[in-house]
């Protein structure tokens, strides 16, 4: 039996992910990620499914998520920076580290300056995103793919569509430049 540095690579967990697949009665299986809150929301999910990379069988390791998503994620990120020149105590509630203190005035202006950029950015449009698809082949396991869709959500049918384009090499992803806000959401 030959040792796979990267495990999916390995003939056998590729004929398990098979056997997985065809037990659901998909092209691929749900992973189960406990960091990432965001997969209950509809709008991200981590998937695996067997394909081939470069003529050789391979287990894709795959984060897929929408548009709105990635959009609302690189705004936060930019409005969280830009809260930071102000107030350089300020830590961000999901990156908070236990003993993190700061005090409650201060986080409230924090907050409300973070709400106020998230708005001025949405308003002007800084932050505009387009389906894309990275792929790492530098993975632990077989070959990760971040792939951003632009859908409401990411259902089956979504999936499978993908699936079937992407080992067809049929994929076409829409290049037009996009922009959301949070009103959109209302």
């Amino acid at each position: 039996m030959a040792n796979y540095k990267n495990e999916g690579f390995d003939p056998e967990e590729i004929d398990a992910l098979k056997e997985e697949c065809q037990a659901a009665g998909k092209s691929f299986v749900y992973v189960d990620d406990n960091d990432l809150d965001v997969l209950e929301s509809g709008e991200c999910v981590h998937i695996q499914f067997p394909g081939q990379y470069q003529g050789q069988e391979v287990i894709y390791d795959a984060l897929v998520y929408t548009l709105r998503l990635h959009h609302s994620s690189l705004v936060y990120e930019m409005a969280v920076e830009e809260v930071q020149k102000t107030y350089p105590d300020y830590t961000p509630p999901e990156e908070r580290e236990a003993g993190y203190k700061i005090a409650p005035d201060r986080e409230e202006e924090a907050e409300t300056a973070l709400t106020e950029i998230i708005g001025e950015i949405e308003d002007t449009e800084t932050v505009k995103v387009q389906e894309h698809i990275e792929i790492d082949t530098d993975s632990d396991y077989g070959v990760a793919l971040d792939v951003c869709l632009n859908t409401e959500d990411i259902t089956d049918e979504v999936i499978e569509n993908f699936i079937q384009q992407f080992k067809a090499n049929t994929l076409a992803l829409d290049t037009t430049l996009y922009s959301f806000t949070s009103e959109d959401d209302e």
